[in-house]
């Protein structure tokens, strides 16, 4: 008879000296009730807190004010009638109000993600004096509710005749303490040895910031892009106080027009139907990234 191999006889060993159990399988009710209790239980409530609300007013936007001014509950409504929609769009000035938004948030989310992308290059890859003391700043400015600096934007921007302009709801934004974060510690994970080749080919920091470091790390801009774009078009204590007249206002703030134009129970299904319409365009772009940020979390540097 042979002798047993090392593995088999550790685990006789173990067993018989009273070791570590033997693992449970992996179809056990032990192992299933873990799962079930630790994984997709919480999974399902939080889908169902975030998707609940969403749900309930794609269906409010298609009811009549009798069907959602009642004592009696209708969760669907009797038809897919879009008046709703019709009378949203009609009520206030959406089309200005849509193109705003696009302005703003293009403009403003791509000066973001560029001065992103520039600042975190240099923090990374520029030597330069208070470099450290540099990033601490940065690192502050990202502890520091927005809402401090409210009255110091309105000041400077109102005196500067930025007052219900475009401009004046871009500029106090431009600088994006999380996206530089972001990309810093990106960068920190690029191996030096592709960096050192370009270099060594006589690439300058410009051709190694967007001929080597940009395309590798295009899933963690692809993040820092869709953060920004969701925080721009979603903006609205600043658009509201920045601005009082409609020809300026974004979506956010223009949904306060079309609220106090239907400020009776008649209006919740016009209401609902205006804020579909503000993020649905958020959906598509997120639809549009979101293969990035998936590869994001799966991909890695590979070395010559």
């Amino acid at each position: 008879m042979t002798a047993p191999t090392a593995p088999a006889a550790r685990e006789t060993s173990q067993a018989r000296d009273g070791g570590t159990p033997p693992r449970a399988r992996a179809f056990s009710r032990q192992n299933l009730a873990a799962t079930l209790l630790t994984g997709y239980l919480p999974l399902a409530a939080a889908v169902l807190v975030v998707f609940l609300p969403l749900l309930w007013m794609v269906l409010s936007s298609f009811k009549q004010p009798g069907e959602i001014v009642t004592l009696d509950l209708k969760v669907l409504p009797e038809g897919l009638n879009l008046e709703n929609y019709a009378v949203a769009m009609t009520t206030v000035p959406f089309g200005q109000f849509f193109l705003n938004s696009t302005v703003v948030t293009v403009a403003g989310s791509g000066i973001k993600v560029l001065l992103a992308i520039l600042t975190a290059y240099a923090l990374v890859f520029v030597r330069f004096p208070f470099k450290k003391l540099i990033f601490v700043l940065i690192l502050v400015a990202l502890m520091v509710p927005a809402q401090v600096s409210i009255l110091p934007n309105y000041i400077l921007i109102a005196g500067m005749g930025g007052k219900n302009t475009l401009w004046g709801i871009i500029l106090p934004g431009l600088g994006t303490a999380f996206g530089t974060f972001l990309l810093r510690q990106h960068f920190l994970t690029l191996p030096a040895s592709i960096l050192e080749a370009a270099e060594i080919d006589g690439a300058g920091h410009w051709r190694r910031l967007w001929q080597v470091v940009a395309p590798v790390s295009l899933p963690s801009i692809a993040t820092v892009a869709l953060v920004t774009v969701v925080s721009e078009w979603n903006e609205y204590i600043w658009p509201l106080i920045i601005t009082d007249k409609p020809e300026s206002m974004t979506l956010p703030v223009g949904l306060t027009l079309l609220q106090n134009s239907e400020g009776n129970g008649a209006g919740w299904g016009i209401m609902m139907a205006g804020a579909v319409l503000v993020i649905l365009p958020i959906l598509v772009v997120f639809a549009m990234l979101q293969r990035y940020i998936v590869a994001g979390l799966t991909q890695g540097s590979v070395t010559g």
